[in-house]
């Protein structure tokens, strides 16, 4: 739908084009605002790690509509009612973390979806078809598919079990964690380790040939992530940028 970016943000997909988005987990709505004027594709609102409250995620999907950005929510687990808090607001996607098997992959697209899809979502659309103006009827066919369900492969438990979680139908989106995934191998960070890397690799490929979305969170190794079939990356988040970009103005201005 126009309120959320995401069919722009899947004519880039559609076009062999690599999306690109940040991941925000400051309550201001103004990083929000800031990160769409810096020519982000998409906006990855963090409510997992972020500081976000209800009123405050409405707020960041706002200061994002009319520039096309795409508004990805990551909740903070696979859990009807924190689906349910903020899936009205009309974001472009829900993200799910820490998705362990099938059946947890099962409850994150019913609770996405309406009972006419297949779901179990409750009904409060509101933002969703534009407080009334937009027509009900179109609104509720697209919601078959809007917003996107993505989940997070994060944990070699669950790379265990792709081959199951893939079999699940209704997943429109696999986003990588690698940080998450070398964790729970023992590797931390280590994203050159053999097995690690081959972990990925397997992975990735896996979910290309099932035809279903493939996304990542890297900041580096752009490369290595398109090789792997990956379609779209969030590339930074608001406190590294923030952090990175102090500590280059001192060093430009010591060197000075």
């Amino acid at each position: 739908m126009e309120t959320n970016g995401l069919e722009r943000f899947l004519e880039k997909i559609r076009a062999g084009l690599t999306p690109l988005g940040a991941a925000v987990t400051f309550a201001d709505p103004a990083v929000t605002e800031l990160t769409c004027a810096a020519g982000f594709d998409f906006v990855w609102l963090d409510g997992e790690h972020g500081e976000f409250q209800r009123e405050r995620a409405m707020l960041h999907m706002m200061a994002a509509r009319g520039t096309g950005v795409a508004t990805f929510y990551r909740v903070p687990s696979c859990d009807h009612t924190e689906i349910k808090n903020v899936i009205d607001f009309a974001p472009a996607a829900i993200i799910v973390p820490m998705v362990m098997d099938e059946r947890d992959a099962a409850r994150a697209v019913s609770y996405c979806r309406y009972p006419v899809h297949g779901g179990t979502r409750g009904f409060g659309p509101r933002r969703g078809f534009n407080y009334g103006a937009d027509d009900f009827e179109k609104y509720l066919e697209a919601s078959a598919h809007d917003p996107l369900v993505i989940i997070q492969l994060e944990h070699i438990d669950a790379a265990k079990r792709l081959d199951r979680i893939l079999e699940v139908p209704g997943i429109d989106s696999i986003i990588v964690g690698p940080y998450d995934l070398t964790l729970s191998m023992g590797r931390p960070g280590q994203f050159d380790d053999p097995e690690v890397a081959a972990t990925f690799d397997e992975c990735c490929r896996k979910i290309r040939e099932k035809g279903i979305m493939l996304g990542c969170y890297t900041e580096s190794r752009f490369d290595v992530w398109k090789r792997r079939g990956v379609q779209f990356m969030a590339i930074k988040n608001d406190t590294s940028a923030m952090f990175m970009g102090y500590k280059e103005m001192i060093r430009r201005a010591k060197e000075s």
